[in-house]
C-alpha cells in the first residue's frame, strides 16, 4: 500500500506486466509502419514514461513530439478539456500515432481527434497503454491497446493523484475497500505506540488509545469523564459500558476516518464482545487483531533504558516490569483465543529495526484487502 495525500492505493500492475504490454504494442505498430517514419505524439503529462519505454521498444526510424491536454482534477474528470500544448509543426503528409497513457470516458480523445482533423496529416491513429472499455463512449476507434483495465482510479507510471505518484515504476489503484479496523496488542516496550503511529499515517486510520480517551474525558469534565472518575475515586473498576460509550464518541467524532486502531481495549473477552456488538451496530467490524511479540528479556532491557530518560518508576524496576508482563499474558490469552476463533488473530515479530517491524505489520494489513 502507498498513501498519496489523503488516499491509500494498493498494487495493481507490476513493471514487468506494463513493459510486456508496451512491447506488444510496439511490435503491432511496427508491422504497419516500419517502412515509413511515423511521428509519435505523446499526450502529457501522464504519457511521459509510456512514451519513453515505447520508443526504446520501437526498433525502426521514427520521430516524437508531444501535446498537452488536461481534464482531470483530483480523482474525477472535470469534463472540460484544455489544450495546453498544441500539435507539432511539419506534420503535413505524415502518419501520426497518438500515444495515450489511459483512455476512459473519451473526452481527451475527442479533443485529440478535433486537433488533428484540422491538419493535413496522411493519417493518424490512437494507441493507448491502458483502456477502460467499460466507460469509453466508443465514439472513435482505438487502434492499438496495451491492456484493458477496469474503471478504477490508478496512479503510477506517469499517472498522478494531485500531481503525486507519477514517478512510481508500477501502477496502483485506489483502495476502495471498506474500513480497516484493528486491535493492537503488545507488552510494555513492544513498540505498540510507535507502530500505531505508522499504521495511522499509512492507512489514514484513527488511533484510539483507551488511556488517552480516559484522560481527555476526565480532564475536560465530560459527562462520561465525571462518571468514570466517580468509579475511580471509589476504587472501583470503570464498567465496560462507560468505556464503550467513550470509544463510541471517538468513532462518531471521526466519520471520515478510513478505519480505527483500538489500543488498550479490549482487555477481556466480555469487552471484546461489547466492542463487536457496538461496531456491528455501525455496520463495522474488527478486521484483524495484531500482537507485537518480543522476548521478555529484550523488552526488560528496553524498558529499563527507557526508564532512565522518562523517570517512570514502573520502567525502573525489573520485578515491576515482569509483573506487568504476567498481567498482560493473563489478560491476552483469552482474547487471543476469542479472535483466533474468528480467524482474526495475527502474531507479528516485534524485534528488529522499526522499519522492518512496520513492513511486517503492513503485510498483515495489506492481506486484508
Amino acid at each position: 500500500m502507498i498513501k498519496l495525500h489523503d488516499k491509500v492505493f494498493k498494487p495493481f500492475l507490476g513493471e514487468e506486466q506494463i513493459l510486456a504490454a508496451i512491447e506488444k504494442m510496439a511490435t503491432e505498430i511496427a508491422k504497419d509502419y516500419k517502412n515509413e517514419t511515423p511521428i509519435f505524439v505523446g499526450v502529457l503529462n501522464g504519457a511521459f514514461m509510456f512514451v519513453s519505454d515505447f520508443l526504446k521498444a520501437y526498433q525502426h526510424p521514427c520521430q516524437v513530439s508531444f501535446v498537452r491536454l488536461s481534464s482531470y482534477h483530483g480523482l474525477t474528470s472535470t469534463g472540460i478539456v484544455e489544450t495546453l500544448l498544441d500539435v507539432p509543426e511539419d506534420i503535413d503528409g505524415r502518419s501520426v500515432i497518438i500515444l495515450e497513457d489511459v483512455i476512459d470516458t473519451g473526452r481527451t480523445l475527442k479533443q485529440l481527434v478535433h486537433l488533428f482533423s484540422q491538419t493535413n496529416v496522411k493519417e493518424f491513429k490512437i494507441a493507448s497503454l491502458f483502456y477502460k472499455s467499460d466507460v469509453y463512449s466508443g465514439e472513435y476507434s482505438i487502434d492499438y491497446v496495451g491492456m484493458e483495465i477496469p474503471d478504477n482510479f490508478i496512479v503510477g507510471y506517469g499517472l498522478d493523484y494531485k500531481e503525486l505518484g507519477r514517478n512510481l515504476r508500477e501502477v496502483y489503484q485506489l483502495n476502495q475497500n471498506n474500513m480497516i479496523n484493528l486491535v493492537l496488542f503488545g507488552k510494555p516496550g513492544a513498540g505498540k505506540g510507535t507502530q500505531a503511529g505508522f499504521l495511522k499515517e499509512n492507512y489514514n486510520l484513527k488511533h484510539i488509545s483507551t488511556g488517552d480517551v480516559f484522560r481527555y474525558n476526565i480532564k475536560n469534565g465530560t459527562e462520561l469523564g465525571k462518571l468514570a472518575k466517580s468509579y475511580i475515586d471509589r476504587g472501583d473498576l470503570v464498567p465496560d459500558e462507560v468505556t464503550i460509550s467513550m470509544l463510541k464518541d471517538e468513532v462518531e467524532k471521526n466519520p471520515d476516518a478510513a478505519g480505527f486502531i483500538f489500543d488498550g481495549f479490549p482487555r477481556t473477552t466480555a469487552q471484546a464482545e461489547a466492542l463487536d456488538n457496538f461496531l456491528e451496530s455501525k455496520d463495522m467490524q474488527i478486521d484483524a487483531t495484531i500482537a507485537l511479540e518480543a522476548d521478555d528479556n529484550v523488552l526488560v532491557a528496553r524498558l529499563l533504558e527507557r526508564g532512565k530518560a522518562s523517570g517512570r518508576s514502573d520502567d525502573q524496576d525489573e520485578d515491576k516490569i515482569r509483573n506487568r508482563f504476567d498481567e498482560y499474558n493473563q489478560k491476552t490469552a483469552p482474547l487471543r483465543a476469542y479472535y483466533e476463533k474468528q480467524g482474526k488473530f495475527h502474531s507479528v515479530n516485534g524485534i528488529g529495526e522499526i522499519s522492518e517491524i512496520t513492513e511486517r505489520l503492513c503485510t498483515v494489513v495489506n492481506d486484508l484487502s
